[in-house]
């Protein structure tokens, strides 16, 4: 369940999407693979969402906010939990191991709503797992995890109007650590560094436009005080 979804742009204030307040869905591992949302995510929430100042999200923070559930799930359920089918962590036994994961090479379709359009993929590059060497968090011993992407693609295709559109091209790495609890097998702490780099052209477009975007993620377990006090506590 999602307690709270809170935004904030340009250093200004901290506002709430009231459409993803309790927001609950079913994880789906395999959805997304031919059939349903990716990991089960429901689209409809995303769709027109405004801010707790009424504000209606422009169509990429739209998809920033979509993708933070896509991020929260390929860290805490598919980097850093056993694989059924192929490699997975369970093959790092010692410091220094490195595998690659089940998951390189893989497309998963991007598509959101009616504003990104379906065959919008991402394509992971040859993504890999290190044992790095354990490490302490809130004073947990945990296995020191580190990730990498390898040389992702993407394409999105956007709806500006009905008769008009604006595909973007371009490449992507990731990359980051995750800090896995070693009593209890929970995730602590996770640090993504992504760079991108694209090219977009409109429909009857005379020139192409070209774009670079850096991401920086840091994902942390917080303890149910927190979870139940809220970004804005009442």
């Amino acid at each position: 369940m999602c307690r709270e979804f809170g935004l904030q742009l340009n250093g200004g204030g901290i506002t709430t999407i009231p459409a993803l307040k309790l927001f609950t869905y079913r994880f789906d591992l395999m959805s997304g693979i031919g059939r349903g949302p990716v990991f089960g995510i429901p689209h409809e929430p995303f769709e027109g969402i405004t801010d707790s100042m009424g504000n209606r999200l422009s169509p990429d923070i739209r998809y920033a906010v979509y993708n933070n559930f896509i991020d929260f799930h390929a860290f805490n359920d598919i980097f850093s939990r056993p694989m059924k089918f192929g490699k997975g962590i369970q093959e790092l036994k010692s410091v220094g191991d490195r595998i690659v994961h089940a998951a390189a090479f893989t497309e998963a379709p991007v598509n959101l709503g009616t504003t990104i359009k379906p065959g919008s993929v991402f394509r992971n590059g040859e993504v890999t797992l290190e044992l790095k060497g354990i490490s302490v968090i809130d004073g947990a011993a945990c296995a020191l995890v580190g990730y990498d992407s390898g040389e992702s693609t993407l394409k999105m295709i956007v709806a500006q109007s009905r008769d008009q559109e604006v595909v973007i091209v371009g490449g992507s790495e990731y990359k980051g650590d995750i800090y896995i609890d070693l009593e209890t097998g929970w995730v602590r702490r996770v640090t993504l560094d992504e760079f991108v780099v694209t090219e977009s052209e409109a429909t009857n477009a005379t020139s192409k436009i070209h774009g670079y975007t850096v991401r920086h993620i840091l994902l942390r377990l917080i303890s149910e005080m927190e979870f139940e006090k809220g970004l804005i506590p009442s």
